[in-house]
């Protein structure tokens, strides 16, 4: 079964959402201009940096764009491209294909059949 493993809040002002997000809900906020995305962690986490807690889950933040406009829950997936191809053919379709994210795996989104954007990840 695959699971929720990530969200990702977009913003239009990164400062503004930053003290939002840390001083409503205490989460800690860690910037990667290289990438030009916040990793948001909201519960304790294991020195690799995943969640310790059962069910607990971590996320992002990255600017407001043309796909990504709203909060997106991103589902862990055993290959990425299998689950693009099962989206497809249960009417879903693929808003942003895959794509490389460092060393650390592959994401893709893709819109349900009712419209709304899911994230999909891969690990590496």
């Amino acid at each position: 079964m695959d699971r929720v493993v990530h969200f990702e809040v977009p913003f239009d002002d990164a400062e503004r959402a930053h003290t939002f997000y840390r001083e409503a809900f205490g989460w800690k906020l860690d910037a990667m201009p290289d990438f030009a995305y916040t990793m948001v962690t909201t519960t304790p986490t294991d020195d690799r940096g995943r969640p310790s807690e059962t069910g607990g889950i971590n996320g992002g933040m990255l600017k407001r764009q043309a796909q990504i406009t709203s909060p997106v829950i991103t589902v862990g997936v055993e290959d990425l491209d299998d689950a693009l191809t099962r989206i497809e053919k249960l009417g879903g379709t693929i808003a942003i294909g895959r794509q490389p994210v460092g060393t650390m795996g592959f994401s893709a989104y893709v819109q349900d059949t009712e419209g709304n954007l899911i994230g999909l990840w891969q690990n590496a």
